[in-house]
């Protein structure tokens, strides 16, 4: 199918799919709230990763906190600083998706973007095409 904006192609994935994707994120939850030491909320690391183990994963898999090792050799100030960075970072990108959400939906919303970016005529909110729940119908 042809798409012209993010949110279409969104629409277009199967709701199999979709369930897919969300089970996976589903699954790195688990994981990270089962094998942390301690729950980021708690004193634990915000961002920090526990690697998988290879008895659980057959042929181990990559570290997803560091999959490079490039931080074992950092100062604990530069990573410090990078986690800032980070946090910042994914800040500045929620932003910017919510203005594009936004002028999509609202067109003129967001004036730096007008004629940037095509009308949406969907749900941003509603990520299935049908209602998980048959008793709730979507509009």
């Amino acid at each position: 199918p042809t798409v012209t904006s993010p949110p279409e192609a969104w629409d277009a994935i199967p709701d199999a799919a979709k369930l897919q994707i969300f089970a996976f994120v589903g699954f790195l939850e688990y994981w990270r709230e089962s094998q942390a030491e301690k729950h980021y909320m708690s004193g634990g690391k915000p961002g920090e990763f526990p690697a998988f183990d290879s008895k659980f994963i057959p042929g181990g898999a990559l570290d997803l906190y560091d999959p490079l090792g490039w931080s074992k050799s950092r100062s604990e100030e530069a990573k410090a600083a990078g986690l800032v960075k980070e946090i910042n970072n994914g800040r500045l990108a929620m932003l910017g998706i919510f203005g594009f959400l936004s002028e999509q939906k609202i067109e003129g919303s967001v004036p730096a973007l007008k004629g940037i970016v095509s009308h949406y005529d969907g749900e941003v909110m509603a990520p299935l095409a049908k209602s998980i729940l048959p008793h709730i119908s979507l509009p």
